[in-house]
């Protein structure tokens, strides 16, 4: 994908957002996002959205706040509504495709149900030029620990969509969709580039499979395996 649905400098996005908090649902830039919105508040943001930039920012409470107005992480991405549908059941199904992240400035007192921010695209503005060229994506190191973070946890990739997406792909999908801690996947959104995040995944990665193996010292395994799945199935099933 090129320059993010035409904007092309941090000035050409909006000062102001509404904001979705949602713990452990990442969105990285060409990212996509598949969501299921039930709760009034948020189907009101969606029909507020379409009528307007179509513009949502989607972003982790920090575990501060209560459950119903949680603290706010201080990075979050925004995402374009690319796809909308309704159910009989006036569920809205809608994905968002990531264009930048952004830094909160202040969350603003607004009387709408749903909650917006001062947001600061600056921090970030590379995030709308098409990705660069990795030279040297150390592939074969990833997908190493990617095998066994995977045996350890009992999950089970397509490991031939795996070893074909795009390093920027792969490493997004897979920091999106690995089962980490809402801060370690605070930590990898908030990565400056793709080789650093491709840095911290390892890490993670590498640490939780060492952590197993003291589990399983413990314990047994049930063995039992399930799918590690990005809601459409092309990189993993």
């Amino acid at each position: 994908m090129g320059v993010a649905f035409g904007y092309r400098k941090a000035s050409d996005l909006p000062k102001v957002l509404p904001v979705f908090p949602l713990t452990g649902a990442l969105l990285f830039p060409r990212g996509q996002l598949p969501l299921n919105i039930f709760e009034p508040r948020y189907l009101n943001m969606i029909d507020d959205a379409l009528s307007g930039a179509r513009l949502i920012g989607m972003i982790q409470p920090d575990g501060t706040g209560g459950r119903e107005r949680p603290g706010l992480s201080r990075v979050g991405c925004v995402g374009r509504l690319t796809s909308f549908s309704e159910t009989d059941d006036g569920r809205y199904l809608i994905t968002l495709t990531g264009v930048a992240r952004f830094q909160v400035l202040r969350e603003l007192q607004i009387k709408t149900p749903y909650r917006q921010v001062e947001a600061d695209f600056e921090p970030f503005e590379g995030d709308l030029s098409p990705p660069p060229s990795i030279i040297g994506f150390d592939r074969a190191g990833l997908m190493e620990t990617l095998r066994i973070y995977l045996e350890r946890r009992g999950l089970k990739a397509d490991w031939e969509s795996v070893e074909q997406a795009p390093p920027e792909t792969l490493v997004n999908a897979l920091a999106a969709l690995c089962p980490f801690d809402p801060p370690d996947k605070q930590a990898l959104l908030e990565a400056r580039t793709v080789e650093d995040r491709r840095d911290a995944l390892v890490t993670l990665m590498a640490f939780d499979a060492a952590s197993e193996d003291e589990d399983d010292e413990d314990g047994e395994d049930d063995g039992d395996e399930d799918d590690l799945d990005d809601g459409d199935g092309r990189y993993f099933q």
